[in-house]
């Protein structure tokens, strides 16, 4: 019977795990479609002129979606702390299925005017709070939810359904340039992926209601049920009361951060603008990269359940400290595509130090009953300041003439991170999800 018992734990905790992954895909997918379509809906939102500056306007819309992200891992931090890990997971998606389904059914600038750039900004804002809290809360469930023994491995599927959603939406975007006609993704093709989204963002909204809470936050709350005086999640709370776990968060994501959006987001531009490579070849090489560094994450965690967390973000900060510039500097004049790819390749298996364990790292610094706010905001925090800013600053510095700047920007960033990393405890030993 016992045995029994014990099976039928591990078959629900592997559908809960499951579960918040494919959600926490679906919510990137969402989140990358406006990126890759803006070429296409761009003119239909924004009066007729010139295609730059609707272009300009676009992203502008998108970094308004990202400067939201530290408020919703504020306000979706303390939700998912108070109301539940289930609660704040199916808000964060609901939210992103809102703005999806806006994007997707609102009329052109030409029928409605300036309302549709309004509803537009309105949609992206409702997904920058979706997402900002999405990261804290599926990073809190899946290290809560793991066994103590797996808790990297499942973890580390945080990033495998990032960088899913981010190829899904690729794989949308090529999908339908195969299927329709310029004309017809310009008028009104573009929409799909958005209702698809939508429509995937309701399936995953019921799946997430089905989900079971995590030991811990049933434990934190009965905690507070019989102690009026139980501490509760509150931004004062987690600068005040837990300030040097807060801020290790913030500079331990700096430098990876950075990393992680250089080796992905800006290396695309970069092969095209630098290396010379076309848009084609540019994107078939970071998405050959992309798939690669997407299957190793599980591996990478699994691996730091057996020797620890530290060894692999030390090995990140070292490894990036020594080649990052090289890197860069040796992809700037390659002309061959293998190379390329190869390079490309180096940088995301470097950066998976990071991108495997931060979710669990985070997790395992704060207590449960402030522990999706502490992993949320400090990171989306970071995020925003480091991450956000990458491709800018990456560009600042070519517009400048000193394109080799942006590499040793990346690499003192890195560094610094590296001090905080040999600084640390290991959180493996020394989980806080162990006293839940």
């Amino acid at each position: 019977m016992l045995m029994k018992n014990s099976v039928a734990d591990q078959k629900g905790r592997l559908k809960s795990i499951l579960g918040g992954s494919a959600g926490n895909m679906v919510e990137w997918y969402d989140w990358y479609v406006y990126s890759a379509f803006t070429l296409y809906f761009a003119p239909i939102f924004f009066p007729k002129g010139d295609q730059t500056a609707q272009l300009l306007n676009a992203a502008a819309v998108f970094a308004v979606g990202f400067l939201m992200r530290p408020i919703g891992a504020w306000i979706m931090g303390i939700y998912a702390d108070r109301k539940g890990r289930k609660a704040g997971l199916t808000l964060s998606v609901t939210l992103m299925c809102t703005g999806s389904l806006m994007i997707a059914v609102t009329p052109g600038y030409d029928s409605i005017g300036v309302f549709a750039p309004i509803i537009l900004v309105l949609a992206r804002l409702l997904q920058g709070i979706s997402v900002g809290g999405e990261y804290g809360a599926s990073a809190t469930y899946l290290s809560e939810m793991a066994g103590k023994s797996r808790r990297g491995f499942f973890s580390s599927f945080q990033y495998v359904t990032l960088i899913s959603g981010q190829l899904l939406a690729l794989a949308v975007l090529l999908v339908l340039q195969q299927v329709m006609s310029e004309q017809s993704l310009e008028a009104w093709g573009w929409r799909i992926p958005f209702a698809i989204g939508g429509v995937l963002a309701v399936i995953v909204f019921y799946l997430r209601r089905g989900l079971a809470e995590t030991e811990s936050y049933k434990n934190a709350q009965g905690a507070q049920g019989t102690d009026a005086k139980a501490p509760r999640s509150s931004g004062l709370a987690l600068f005040t009361k837990y300030p040097r776990e807060a801020f290790t968060v913030i500079a331990l994501t700096a430098g990876g951060t950075l990393a992680f959006y250089a080796y992905t987001t800006y290396l695309q531009k970069f092969l095209v603008n630098t290396s010379g490579f076309s848009r084609e070849a540019a994107s078939q090489i970071t998405a050959a990269a992309l798939f690669v560094f997407m299957v190793i994450q599980p591996a990478a965690g699994a691996l730091s359940d057996r020797i620890g967390r530290k060894p692999l973000m030390v090995g990140f900060g070292i490894l990036g400290v020594l080649f990052t510039y090289l890197i860069f500097s040796t992809l700037a004049g390659t002309k061959d595509p293998y190379t390329a790819f190869a390079l490309c390749l180096a940088a995301l298996v470097i950066v998976t130090g990071y991108t495997s364990i931060n979710a669990v790292v985070k997790a395992e610094m704060f207590p449960a009953h402030i522990r999706a706010l502490g992993v949320a905001l400090p990171y989306a925090i970071a995020n925003t300041v480091f991450g956000g800013t990458a491709e800018y600053v990456a560009l600042w510095f070519k517009q400048a003439g000193i394109e080799y700047g942006f590499f040793w920007y990346v690499t003192v960033m890195v560094g610094l991170s590296l001090i905080v990393y040999l600084r640390m405890k290991d959180t493996r030993q020394h989980s806080l999800i162990h006293e839940d």
